[in-house]
């Protein structure tokens, strides 16, 4: 893994090949690793780059005074692109919402397209009972690190107060160990989410500032699980609409985490996207 300095603090991130940048996002309690599957079957000529944000899997706490409310983390990744020098980019989105808001900040500047799997949009922050579930167990002493023991345990996070909802097959015990291992080692990374979690929210100024997308003209495919119980239907085709060069498909029999589910059809469409139907080489 290799490491940025930003203001909040070190980010890792996984790169791969070169050429045009295409970023893959992750979402809350989840890394890089979220792509492993897909990374391998999209097509060679790119620059693949995997930050780990902040978002509670992340090794490495950022600063105590880091701002990581929702602005705080749009900036913050809108300082990576930028200390990474990334232009042209296709930021590709999932599960959290937070980097649809770079054009409502004013800081989209380095991107070229986007592709937007079912993720937090509009007024849905955060989604459903595993989000409000998050939220709760960041404002309880020891919650976030009782939900990360309760993570590792099958039964538990295929609850519909936990993982359950986010695909339609078992997530590997290896790859939620891997993102529960932050959170149980080290306080400054439950420091990290619990800030996350915490910032207010207002559901007016959310709404607002998704639809501030309006202004992105760059091409972007909304790639929707419409089985997906979290993240509504109606809000892929809206994001779609609201675009000016949007184009909605959709990802057949899978939940939120479509990359786990059906990894073979995203990365499909991801190469029809960015062009080039081979495999990634190197």
């Amino acid at each position: 893994m290799r490491q940025v300095t930003l203001s909040a603090g070190e980010i890792e991130y996984d790169e791969t090949g070169s050429g045009p940048p295409v970023v893959l996002l992750h979402g809350l309690l989840m890394n890089h690793t979220l792509w492993d599957e897909v990374l391998p079957l999209l097509p060679g000529g790119f620059r693949y780059v995997r930050p780990v944000l902040p978002l509670g899997a992340h090794r490495l706490p950022m600063r105590p005074d880091a701002d990581l409310g929702m602005a705080g983390m749009g900036r913050l990744l809108a300082e990576f692109l930028e200390k990474l020098d990334l232009t042209g980019v296709t930021l590709v989105h999932t599960d959290w919402g937070g980097g649809l808001f770079l054009t409502a900040l004013g800081l989209h500047e380095r991107l070229a397209r986007q592709v937007i799997l079912p993720c937090e949009a509009f007024d849905n922050f955060p989604p459903g009972l595993p989000g409000r579930m998050v939220v709760l167990a960041s404002r309880l002493p020891g919650g976030l690190a009782l939900a990360a023991r309760q993570l590792r345990v099958p039964a538990l996070r295929n609850s519909p107060l936990m993982l359950g909802p986010m695909t339609k097959r078992p997530l590997p015990d290896a790859l939620v160990r891997g993102w529960t291992e932050p959170l149980l080692r080290d306080a400054g990374v439950r420091r990290d989410l619990a800030a996350y979690c915490t910032a207010p929210l207002d559901k007016a100024r959310l709404v607002r500032d998704t639809e501030a997308l309006r202004d992105f003209t760059g091409e972007t495919l909304v790639l929707w699980a419409p089985e997906n119980k979290l993240m509504p239907l109606a809000h892929g085709k809206r994001l779609a609409a609201l675009l000016p060069a949007g184009r909605y498909a959709e990802i057949p029999d899978a939940g939120v985490l479509a990359m786990i589910d059906r990894p073979e059809e995203v990365a499909g469409e991801l190469s029809a996207f960015r062009g080039g139907g081979g495999e990634l080489s190197g």
